[in-house]
């Protein structure tokens, strides 16, 4: 039996593997582009009217539309859920991999990603439905039976089946207990032992169930107030490294457009580089998983257009602001180079602790402290509202409580076969809902149209 679970885990691992490289890579980024032409480049084009939508009353106002939460509220509590560990570890483990030519590829990604975020946003007010309560919801599963027909129902459940598993945050808790043992437990002389990652677990879980068994409303609440926070916090960090490295800053930006567009390796290489940057930056963003449409369909706007507007400027943050925060000090610190295993995390804490000598790592865990913990308030939501549609409204509850035990079993055990689980049920609900997406985009580019001839 033992070898038949070995064989099991192997497959799915190679599974995987398999799926979430490259066709995965191209369905976003591919489809992403073909978005990016159709709508006129709306993520170059349209920017300043994004602001000027992030600016407007109604995107901020309670109102009295059909929702739970405001514009600025759905984009700040999206970018809870996509700025976390991929924003560092995931930076680091590219740079060590394409070097610092894949920050370049990152950037075009995220423009690519506003596109795709647009589309998801516009969609996301498009199409509602009403739960089981009779309270109004969106995402990929009322977009599916609202804009496609009660015919595609079964791929609306789809969905909702590998969003349970896929919105999961076993990479976050596990990462986050490997985090505080490497930098606070372990050179204190406590053992790693496996009662010590439950203690954790749990506190995790007195830290998460807070924030989440008060539902949307507090989720929201919550990443309204600390996701700009961080982010700033993250900003100035960096640009302290900055001031204290400045004669490097020109060469650091250098290196990456040379890398980005360095063909003296070859084609091939030169695609590796645009490729290692461009997906970790799609896996970054979530831009066409739906991850993002479930976040703004429970905005209260009723403008399609504008909250599509106000979602893309998702990815320009996530994918945009802090993976290059994330980059610069790596790339002045040099030390991840020659790494043929590099675990991200650990590259990243080492940049900081050794352009900060003796605080550095200390300020990088605080932040990725509440990346972690910002991850795991909203993907919570995500798992609630396909709980909704698959289940009722009112076993949503039980839903909460299985999030938090997974939580603890995240902090306990090693999450090879798991995490391959999680990536494949990802990309499955990625497929579900660009394939939507594409098919509905018409009519989006229909009713931009008319928004931007009356802007």
């Amino acid at each position: 039996m033992e070898d038949i679970l070995n064989a099991l885990g192997d497959w799915i691992v190679e599974a995987s593997d398999a799926v979430c490289g490259y066709p995965e890579f191209f369905l976003l980024i591919g489809g992403g582009l073909f978005l990016f032409l159709y709508s006129g480049a709306v993520s170059i084009r349209r920017l300043p009217w994004a602001m000027r939508a992030l600016r407007d009353k109604q995107a901020s106002d309670s109102g009295k539309q059909s929702g739970q939460i405001s514009s600025v509220q759905a984009l700040l509590s999206a970018i809870a859920a996509t700025v976390g560990m991929g924003n560092i570890a995931g930076v680091a483990i590219a740079l060590s991999i394409g070097g610092p030519g894949t920050v370049f590829w990152m950037w075009v990604s995220a423009l690519v990603g506003m596109s795709t975020k647009f589309f998801e946003g516009t969609l996301s007010i498009m199409y509602k439905g009403r739960d089981s309560a009779g309270e109004v919801q969106g995402g990929p599963m009322y977009i599916i039976t609202k804009g496609l027909g009660e015919k595609w129902k079964p791929l609306a459940v789809a969905f909702s089946i590998f969003g349970l598993v896929g919105t999961l945050c076993f990479m976050q808790a596990n990462q986050l207990v490997e985090s505080v043992t490497t930098v606070f437990t372990t050179p204190m002389g406590i053992e790693n032992t496996l009662t010590l990652r439950f203690i954790m677990g749990l506190i995790m879980v007195a830290i998460v169930g807070g924030v989440i068994l008060g539902g949307i409303k507090r989720i929201a609440l919550f990443a309204s107030r600390i996701v700009p926070v961080m982010v700033v916090l993250y900003l100035i960090m960096v640009l302290v490294i900055m001031a204290l490295h400045f004669r490097e800053i020109p060469g650091v930006f250098g290196q990456i457009f040379e890398g980005a567009f360095d063909m003296r390796a070859g084609f091939g290489a030169f695609a590796y580089v645009a490729l290692t940057g461009a997906r970790r930056a799609a896996f970054v963003n979530e831009a066409g998983v739906g991850t993002a449409s479930m976040m703004h369909g429970a905005s209260k706007n009723t403008d399609a257009v504008r909250e599509g507007l106000i979602a893309m400027l998702g990815p320009a943050i996530d994918s945009g602001l802090v993976c290059t925060l994330t980059s610069i000090p790596i790339i002045i610190a040099g030390n991840y180079v020659g790494l043929t295993d590099p675990k991200g995390l650990y590259v990243a804490l080492g940049a900081w602790g050794q352009l900060l000598p003796g605080i550095g790592h200390l300020l990088l865990m605080a932040i990725v402290f509440f990346f972690a913990f910002s991850t795991m308030f909203s993907y919570s939501y995500y798992g609630q509202k396909c709980t909704n549609y698959l289940f009722g409204a009112h076993n949503v509850k039980w839903y909460n409580y299985y999030y938090l035990a997974m939580i603890v079993v995240a902090a306990m055990i090693p999450l090879k076969v798991m995490v391959s689980i999680m990536d494949l049920a990802f990309a499955l609900m990625a497929l579900c809902t660009m394939f939507t997406i594409i098919v509905l985009s018409p009519r989006v580019k229909r009713l931009m149209k008319s928004y931007f001839v009356k802007a």
